[in-house]
């Protein structure tokens, strides 16, 4: 069976586990990173060395030697293409990109944004509450959101033109954590219309919109 490791607060984690809910896949969710599960321990550095989650466990890979994997952008791509879900990826290059590009943006300019205002505000971390800095990091996490209005204004659905895909979770994802977050929002009608609607899916009450930011 395949075994996801990982916190279930974690929002790399959460990809992965909607990723395998919308894939219908059964798995074996081991939180790693709470409790006695130390993301220190040899046990778990041998999976991840770098310590982080989540961390996929697929033992039927390779001709039943197994597979770990690493960064859940990189795990949900791989569950989709193991599946053939080329709705959710699709097979075509062009097609792919506009799914991926969105998923990199998501991982790099959107977290940067974010992390500040989200662990001073949310996780309460004693090394993030200069406020001009969490002011700084909610205005410009509004701002990254505005680009993601933008392309709803024009798909008038979800991020791509090309239905739901991996990008609506890792965006949807990120979405819920705006709308959580005890931050003046920017009106962004198209953004809270998106979240509405993937709202009615029921992977993401599950495993996005559940009360954890």
């Amino acid at each position: 069976m395949l075994e996801v490791l990982g916190r279930p607060n974690s929002i790399n984690v959460r990809k992965v586990l909607w990723t395998c809910a919308e894939l219908g896949l059964e798995i074996r969710h081991v939180p790693w990173g709470a409790g006695d599960l130390s993301l220190a321990s040899a046990e778990f550095r041998a999976l991840n060395p770098m310590g982080l989650v989540p961390v996929l466990r697929d033992p039927a890979a390779n001709g039943g030697r197994g597979l770990v994997l690493r960064e859940s952008n990189t795990i949900c791509r791989y569950l989709t293409a193991r599946e053939r879900r080329h709705d959710l990826l699709p097979a075509d290059a062009a097609a792919r990109a506009e799914v991926e590009q969105w998923m990199d943006w998501m991982a790099t300019e959107l977290n940067n944004a974010w992390r500040y205002a989200f662990m001073g505000l949310v996780r309460r971390s004693p090394a993030h509450q200069d406020a001009a800095a969490v002011a700084a990091s909610a205005a410009e996490w509004n701002r990254q959101m505005g680009f993601l209005e933008q392309a709803l204004q024009g798909t008038g659905a979800y991020a791509t033109p090309h239905g739901f895909t991996l990008a609506d979770i890792v965006l949807g994802l990120a979405t819920h954590r705006w709308v959580m977050t005890p931050i003046e929002h920017a009106e962004l009608p198209a953004v809270r219309a998106y979240y509405e609607h993937l709202s009615q899916r029921p992977a993401f009450l599950a495993h996005g919109r559940n009360g954890i930011p």
